[in-house]
């Protein structure tokens, strides 16, 4: 599923709301999931799963175009 499919499954099962107000909901969620992903917090959805950030280090890929040596 993709965030207009969301979208459109909560505006339909909420007529009372404008199909924009749930796009805003919506976004305004994934934004504040995504500020706290990037100062590092840890995000837990009761139900639905936990997210966290893993750093690891950066491994040698190639440009496809190219064909040269970058990090990843």
């Amino acid at each position: 599923m993709i965030k207009s499919e969301l979208v459109l499954k909560i505006a339909e099962q909420n007529p009372h709301l404008y199909q924009r107000d749930v796009e805003n909901i919506v976004n305004a969620i994934l934004d504040t999931i995504a500020d706290a992903l990037a100062r590092g917090d840890r995000v837990e959805l009761r139900g639905f799963g936990a997210f966290s950030v893993k750093r690891r280090e950066a491994r040698r890929g190639r440009n496809p175009r190219t064909g040269a040596a970058v990090a990843v």
